[in-house]
This record gives structure tokens, sequence and C-alpha cells, in this order.
């Protein structure tokens, strides 16, 4: 038994090499997710069998982890949720259906849509694509398998050659390593781009229990240096948003005009502004940002006048 293990383990070392030799084409495809976000577009995972379940792995964790709209990042799976238990056969040759989800989700050219396909002609998946490339979306291809011309049908291919499998076909081995590496890095890459991470920590997490709630109170404590009491207060004074309390913290402001700054400079524009915290400078930076986002506020409550 031991011999076995060691084997599979030396296989999975295989696969992390051979993701470290296709980082470049990771790093454009995760490019390719931040401007998607950005500009008010989608991510959108398609696959089969364990590909589409990697995919539905790395959607579900985003709004938890990074506080996205669980629209933002979306899953299909050949042969709909149930797939996700039970294997489903045959989905995965119908590519037809895969273009219908693509129309059915109205894919548009804000949108970026990752085929995950270990042997790169998995129907459904490479209908998918096609309907997905035809309305104007960007489209990424990660593979174990490309195929000669493959690039051109794409706009972005990451394609890691892992190799035979020690069980020869059983893709969820070495490709499916490979392929939850290049989706964490795609999805992480992306969040941090975004703001959604800051000093190492999910400042954009979501409390929705005990274990979750201690670690949002940790995590402001530690980045605010303040007690734990005093960071637990702050924290139910922004609502429970980490961002929000470090904001309001960074700036002294209230939680509606912390909001406007944060959204404005994001928390390491903040902390630039801070610079020298304790001096003149990054005091009077601080303070003359809050000034004017707080009159921008007050300009906007007034009531303009009567209509006659």
């Amino acid at each position: 038994m031991r011999e076995i293990v060691s084997l599979l383990h030396r296989e999975d070392r295989a696969a992390v090499e051979a993701v470290r030799r296709v980082l470049p084409s990771v790093t454009r495809v995760a490019e390719a997710a931040r401007d998607a976000l950005a500009a008010g577009g989608r991510i959108v995972y398609v696959g089969a069998g364990t590909s589409g379940r990697l995919g539905a792995l790395d959607a579900a964790e985003c709004p938890p982890t990074f506080g996205t709209d669980p629209a933002q990042v979306v899953a299909l799976i050949a042969g709909g949720p149930k797939a996700l238990i039970h294997a489903v056969e045959g989905a995965e040759d119908d590519a037809a259906a895969g273009a219908r989800e693509i129309r059915a989700l109205r894919i548009g050219s804000r949108d970026l849509v990752i085929g995950i396909s270990a042997s790169a002609t998995t129907p459904y998946v490479v209908g998918a694509l096609k309907a997905a490339r035809a309305r104007g979306a960007k489209t990424a291809l990660i593979t174990a398998a490309a195929r000669r011309g493959q690039a051109k049908t794409v706009d972005f291919l990451v394609a890691p050659k892992t190799g035979a499998e020690l069980v020869a076909g059983s893709t969820r081995l070495k490709a499916g390593t490979a392929t939850k590496l290049v989706l964490n890095a795609i999805s992480t890459a992306a969040m941090v781009a975004l703001g959604k991470v800051y000093r190492g920590r999910m400042v954009d997490l979501q409390v929705t229990n005990a274990k979750l709630r201690a670690r949002a109170e940790r995590m402001v404590a530690e980045l605010t240096g303040l007690s734990l009491r005093r960071a637990r207060r702050l924290l139910k004074a922004a609502g429970d948003s980490p961002k929000l309390a470090l904001a309001m913290h960074f700036t002294g402001a209230s939680a509606p005009v912390a909001r406007r700054a944060v959204e404005r400079h994001g928390l390491r524009g903040l902390e630039r502004l801070r610079h020298g915290r304790g001096t003149t400078m990054g005091a009077a930076a601080v303070q003359k940002t809050v000034s004017a986002l707080s009159s921008s506020r007050r300009r906007r409550q007034q009531p303009g006048p009567a209509r006659r």
C-alpha cells in the first residue's frame, strides 16, 4: 500500500510541475477574469464529469471567500446539478446542450467562458465555447491534451502536459490535480487584483457562521492593532464587513463615507494616503479625502429646487 501511495504522490508532483510550465498562459486567463468582473461581466466555467465538478467547486467557493455575488462566477456541468454527485452518462456528448446553456445565460462580450476538458474534445464543452465565442465573449480552454490548431478556437489555451495517468484514463488524478491548481490561480489572482484580498487576508469574506465571525474579528484586530474587543465593536458598526471596518479605521469616518473612500481608493490606496501614519502629511491626506467625500455626500442629500 505504501508503494501505491508513494507512486500517486510522485504523480501529483508531476502535475504541479506541469502547471508551472504554463504559468504565462494561466496569467493571461487570470487577467481576462479580472477584466471581465471589473467590467460587470461574469466568469462561466463549463465542464463535464470531474472537470465540471472542479469548475463548480471553484465557483461555489467565490462568494464566501471573496464576497462575490453568486451570479458573477457561474458553473455549468453536463447533465445539470444532479451530475455533481452522480455520473450522468452521455450528457457530455451533447454539444447542443452546451450551446443552449450559454444562450440561456445570455452570454455577451463582457463575459469570460472557461471550458474545462481533460481531453479537449468533450462535445458539451466544445459546443458551449463555440456558442460563447459567437456571442462575443472571451473564451479559454483548460486541458491536459491540447490538439494541433486548438489555440485558434479559443482566446486563451491553458494546456499543462501532465502525461498518461497512473490508472489509465482516470483524469481525476494528475489532470484533475493540475486543473484544480489552474482554477485556484485564475480566480484567486483575479480577486486579489480586484482588491478582495488585503495583506493576505480575505477582507470581503461573508460572516455567515461563528467560525467566520471569529476569523473576521481577529482579522480586523490584527490589521488595525486594536484589541479584540474594540475590533468586534468596529466590525459590528461596519455591518460585519471586514473591509469596511478597516476603511473606517483608516479614515476615522462613518460607514457611508468610509465605504465611498474604499470604493474609490481601495484599502491599499487608503494605506498609501496614510503613509507615515502619525505624521502631519499622512493625517492631512486622509482628512482631505474624507472631507471631500463627506461634502459630496451632503450635496447629494440636499433637496433640489421645488418644481412649479
